[in-house]
């Protein structure tokens, strides 16, 4: 698997706020939202239920990662999607940095990924509570 989700019954936007505070209680900020349902609806015509991409980062544990492998910015940021499911609810997937990360075969890599795993699992699990 590449990544681990939670589904919350609430509105979208609600959601995204959450979203936005657990990553903060844990180091990470949003520094990209890509609304693809509206450029989809824009660019191409087609109606989509909303499904946002946040691009979540931690500055210290990417800074580590590109001191590691300057290459390493391609795998990032930590790509968190919320979108919202035909019952209403939302499901927040978050995309496994142990699993991206070990595409890299560099030193304390390994063991970098699981700490943002860990800090990740935490936001999920605080979604849920």
């Amino acid at each position: 698997m590449y990544g681990f989700s939670t589904c919350i019954n609430d509105s979208m936007e609600a959601v995204r706020s959450r979203v936005a505070e657990a990553l903060q209680d844990e180091g990470f900020g949003v520094l990209t939202e890509i609304d693809v349902a509206a450029t989809l609806k824009k660019k191409i015509g087609v109606d989509r239920k909303p499904y946002l991409i946040l691009g979540a980062c931690n500055p210290a544990l990417a800074n580590q990662a590109l001191n590691a492998d300057p290459d390493i910015g391609l795998l990032l940021p930590c790509n968190v999607v919320l979108r919202e499911e035909e019952d209403g609810a939302v499901t927040v997937a978050f995309m496994d940095p142990a699993a991206v990360l070990g595409l890299v075969n560099k030193e304390g890599i390994a063991k970098l990924a699981g700490e943002v795993r860990g800090r990740l699992e935490r936001v999920r699990d605080a979604l849920q509570g």
